[in-house]
């Protein structure tokens, strides 16, 4: 465990992406299954302990330390974990090294647990582990690591540690379970490369680089296709040997928050595109998709409102043959042909854009036809489907952000770097009659401003606050005295739970305006006037 353990302090501390993979690499190397396979499920998201939940956490810190004793200090740390691995009692003695409990050790009492046994059996780890352990232990318990390593990033390392494509491993990955000996058998030389027995497994996409204005020189427009790029989800519809799978572009099965579109899968082929709500002729916005995402299920009268489609941009397999070492402009044409047979309702084709030069093209892209489409993507006629970001077949031009100037009205704490920073900002713009204006907030953004932004924030914050609410710190803001931020967003919907009747979709702090007064920031009307 103390290994585990050692592992995340140090991914904590390490802030490059290549120091974070040379630590998974290493710990892949030095440690014996089944700890490696649990730390790499742990660290993937596929780990799972039932029988402790954050708040039954926090009741057994407060029956050994006083509540609001626990409170402050929680909220001066800003991370749950780390509070708590630093406040509980120390143990009278620490085990000796062969008697401390391995990963394997603890996953295994947490996961055998009951519920009702469940803070029992933490309680007890906690008593004889270290302040190291102790974190560790929390962080498998509630599930967020906060170590800033992606599952991809994890995926990454371990075809670093074995020499492999990370494609091979993402193309195997839902076909195996932890503690995946198998897996690293074959990554370490030791035995075949597992089967992928699995019907319906999870195909890495293939994504766009953003383009400059400098990469537009260097290209022909002869050899690109060019389609909108719609404000949805990018998932991939599975069918293969009567398995049906709807995958997001991270690989997590979604298909339980879309069941209406699940079950009009009934071919057999693997589908790329753009998960939409609404239908092919009445698109919905983000806002509206949003109601769907991240539910585990769907009540009749959701799906009613918000039916789901999913307008295909590529096919990557038809039945049993593999299309991804096709050209493109092949893929597409039997895509065209193939579109015929799904539910007209739940599948249709994403147009192609007609231009003649990138002149006439960003014009075009700055003034869509449909406000949903978020821009361009760019396909070289000759790509092969491949997976990752390889740079020069696909492109995306997204439209300009818009931007508005908006008051800082609330700050609160960040996590884990950042705890001792007020880094999360919630602004707001100008209502009312002249003479009675009032800020209503609009949104909230933590980041787009530098580390130097965010100690200059930092300081106004706690120099300019008017109340507190815990970790929130409500900020001077009035017609007089306010940070002006430039506030970037990709989009506006309408919403019944804000004050002020919208959402923004992507904010973030383009700008700090030292140099304007907060009286003259934005108005709602401004906003509103984009929706309509």
């Amino acid at each position: 465990m103390n290994r585990f353990a050692e592992l995340l302090d140090r991914l904590v501390l390490t802030p490059s992406r290549n120091g974070k993979l040379t630590l998974l690499t290493d710990y892949f190397r030095s440690v014996e299954d089944p700890d490696r396979g649990l730390a790499l499920a742990a660290i993937t998201g596929d780990l799972t302990i039932a029988s402790v939940k954050p708040a039954m956490l926090r009741a057994l810190v407060e029956e050994r330390m006083d509540p609001v004793l626990f409170s402050y200090s929680y909220d001066y740390v800003g991370d749950l974990a780390e509070t708590v691995s630093l406040v509980w009692p120390e143990p009278d003695t620490s085990p000796a090294p062969d008697r401390r409990p391995t990963l394997a050790d603890v996953v295994s009492a947490l996961q055998s647990a009951s519920r009702s046994d469940g803070p029992r059996v933490l309680a007890r780890l906690l008593d004889n582990a270290g302040t190291s352990e102790r974190f560790a232990i929390i962080k498998l318990v509630t599930g967020g690591l906060r170590i800033g390593v992606s599952a991809r990033l994890a995926k990454q390392a371990l075809a670093q540690f074995g020499k492999v494509d990370v494609a091979e491993i993402e193309e195997l990955w839902h076909g195996l379970e932890p503690p995946y000996t198998a897996l690293f058998a074959w990554l370490e030389g030791k035995a075949p490369k597992p089967e992928k027995a699995a019907k319906g497994l999870f195909r890495p996409v293939m994504l766009a680089h953003a383009i400059e204005d400098s990469d537009l020189e260097k290209l022909d427009p002869a050899d690109y296709a060019v389609e909108w790029k719609w404000d949805g989800i990018r998932v991939q519809a599975v069918a293969e040997g009567g398995v049906i799978r709807l995958y997001s572009r991270t690989g997590d099965d979604i298909a339980g928050a879309f069941p209406d579109l699940a079950e009009a899968i009934d071919f057999e082929a693997v589908l790329d595109g753009e998960l939409l709500v609404g239908t092919p002729s009445a698109t919905g916005t983000f806002s509206d998709l949003q109601q769907r995402l991240n539910r585990k299920t769907v009540s009749p009268k959701l799906r009613e409102r918000y039916p789901a489609f999913m307008r295909c941009y590529d096919i990557l397999q038809h039945g049993e043959e593999d299309l991804r070492a096709l050209p493109f402009a092949e893929r597409r044409a039997r895509l065209e042909a193939f579109i015929r047979e799904p539910d007209p309702a739940r599948f249709d084709l994403s147009p192609f854009v007609s231009f003649r030069d990138w002149a006439e093209l960003e014009r075009t892209r700055a003034a869509p036809p449909h406000p949903i489409i978020e821009g361009v993507m760019l396909k070289r006629w000759d790509s092969p489907y491949l997976a990752g970001r390889p740079k020069g077949p696909w492109f995306k031009w997204k439209r300009d952000p818009h931007t508005i100037d908006a008051v800082l009205m609330y700050a609160q704490r960040g996590h884990g770097k950042r705890s001792s920073f007020y880094s999360d900002y919630t602004f707001g713009v100008w209502t009312g009659p002249e003479g009675e204006e009032e800020l209503v907030p609009v949104g909230k953004a933590y980041f787009g401003f530098t580390d130097e932004e965010l100690r200059q924030i930092d300081k106004y914050v706690r120099d300019n606050t008017t109340e507190r609410f815990g970790p929130v710190r409500s900020v001077r803001a009035d017609r007089k005295n306010g940070l002006v931020l430039e506030v970037a967003f990709e989009g506006l919907a309408r919403s019944t739970r804000h004050k002020s009747g919208v959402a923004m979709r992507f904010p973030r702090i383009s700008r700090l305006r030292w140099d304007k007064p907060a009286a003259e920031a934005d108005r709602l009307e401004t906003l509103q006037a984009l929706l309509d």
